[in-house]
Order: structure tokens, then sequence, then C-alpha cells
């Protein structure tokens, strides 16, 4: 099983100066610890079940260019990207810009987005449901048009919601044959079957049987296209609390057994977040003690 870290929160002592230093320190330490993939939210106001919508929060994917220079190996993305945030086009070009510029470790995490408090707060818009998720798939589309070949199709698209006379991508990405695509959500009718025609990666919630039950709606939605399943990566997205000494939380044992029990379930990354992250020896413990043992599983 992957391992993935998402940092949530940037409430961290010290205050808006401090929060540059504890990031890069942060995604070293969890780069060399081992995990697989860091990643941070992509939203403009912090959400519900983390904190005050006035506790700070960074812009994405200026984040991810800064957590680039501060690792080497670790794959870095959004977990995930709101579709109406930015077109089509920049979508791509910002991960192929990471991609590029990290040394191709991008992923391209997106989906539908839900939070509308900070849309109007901004002012910006927040088109209904339905047509966000036309927006979606057009701009999946449009993401494998600019990655194909050597500088994109350079091809047209024209589509409900988006207009483009030459989808040209220079640089082109260094992975190929495209930065992987991981599209968040577990709606069954229509995210996964977007999953099933565009994407590398599925990102879902829940315990053990609710995922279990994803998936294999995200089979059926294969099988209908003719696609081999295995070719999706499944992961799941867990909370976690380590107990740093205070007896406030789990242990790496039991992280590692609550972890065990979705792989079962058929989860192959594990991507959590972990409550006061910042604090020493946190990354640590979990490097020594949690992520060689997810990787046996």
């Amino acid at each position: 099983m992957k391992a993935g870290l998402q940092i949530s929160s940037f409430t961290w002592p010290g205050g808006a100066g401090a929060i540059g230093p504890t990031l890069g320190r942060i995604v070293r330490d969890a780069d060399d610890a081992g995990f697989d993939s860091i990643w941070v939210m992509d939203h403009l106001f912090q959400i519900r079940g983390v904190g005050r919508p006035e506790e700070p929060m960074l812009e994405g994917w200026t984040t991810l260019g800064f957590m680039a220079a501060n690792s080497t190996r670790a794959r870095l993305g959004l977990m995930v990207g709101g579709i109406h945030y930015r077109l089509p086009g920049i979508w791509v070009k910002a991960a192929t810009t990471l991609d590029v510029l990290s040394g191709g470790r991008a992923w391209l995490g997106i989906g539908a987005a839900w939070n509308q408090e900070e849309s109007n707060g901004l002012g910006f818009p927040f088109p209904p449901l339905g047509e966000r998720f036309e927006m979606l798939e057009e701009t999946l589309r449009i993401a494998h048009e600019m990655w194909a070949g050597e500088r994109g199709s350079e091809g047209a698209f024209e589509g409900r919601h988006y207009r483009a006379s030459r989808l040209l991508n220079s640089p082109q990405s260094l992975s190929r044959p495209h930065p992987p695509i991981m599209i968040g959500g577990g709606g069954e009718r229509k995210t996964l079957r977007l999953v099933a025609q565009y994407a590398d990666a599925c990102n879902v919630f829940g315990g053990p049987e609710a995922i279990h039950h994803k998936y294999e709606v995200l089979r059926e939605h294969c099988a209908a296209i003719g696609r081999d399943p295995d070719e999706i990566e499944r992961s799941v997205l867990q909370s976690v609390r380590l107990d740093l000494g205070d007896g406030n939380g789990e242990s790496p044992g039991q992280i590692v057994d609550r972890f065990g029990e979705l792989a079962d379930a058929g989860a192959q990354h594990v991507i959590f977040s972990v409550r006061d992250v910042w604090r020493p020896g946190a990354i640590e413990i979990l490097g020594r003690d949690v992520l060689p043992q997810l990787a046996r599983l």
C-alpha cells in the first residue's frame, strides 16, 4: 500500500511568518520519511471539519511549487482541485509546469467542487452542480488533448462551456503519457463514470465497507466501456490523530491496523491528514513505525 500525506491546516505556532519555514520542514521530513505523495487542499477559505473559515489557507498551485522546491521524490498534487477555480488550459498548464519543474512528480487532482461559501465570499461564480460536472468532463477531454504527442494535439476544441482554438502545450510534461489524473469523490452515477473514462486514480471516503462498494461501482463503469479497472489506482482519504506521547490519539500500531482493513477492502493508496503534523517528531514516528508496515500490505 502506498502512503500519502495531506497537509490540510496551516494554523501553526508563529503566525503567517512561520508558515513557509514550517511547511518547508514538514515537506522535507515527509519526503525523507518515504511518503509516496504529498498533497494540499485546493481551497481559499479553511473548510468545516478542519477549522474556521478565518484560519490560514494557502492557494494550492502556488503552494505546490514551493513544495516541489523542498522535496525530491514524492509526487505532489491537489486533493482535489475545484473545477470552477480555473479554466481548462490553465489547469493543464499549471500541472505541466509543476511536473516539469519537479522532475516529473505532478498529479492533476480535480473534482466538481462543493464550497460555495468561498466562491460567494471572494466573488467568483459557483455554477450549479450539473454544470460543474459538464465543465469537469470538458476539462478532462482538453487535458488528454494537451498531453498528447510532443506538444499537445494543437487542435481546436468546442464544447458547451469551453472553446479553444489551439491546444498547444510546450514544454510537454515529463510524466508520460501524462501526469496521473485523480478525480476526487465517490458519486456513483457521474464521478465514478468520469474516473473510468478519463482518470488514472480515484479518491473516495469512508470505512472499509463503504470504499469496497465504491470500488465495485467503479469496476462496473469500467466494464461498461471495456476498460481494465486495474489501470486505475484506488485511493482513500483518512484522518489521523497520532499519539505523540500524551495518550491522546492513535498509536502507530492502531493506525496500521485501521489502514490494513482499508487495504483488505481494495485500497492501494491511503492518503491521510495528520492532526498537529507540525509538531516535532510526528513525521519521524510515521516514517519509522507506520510507513514500512503499510508498504508490506
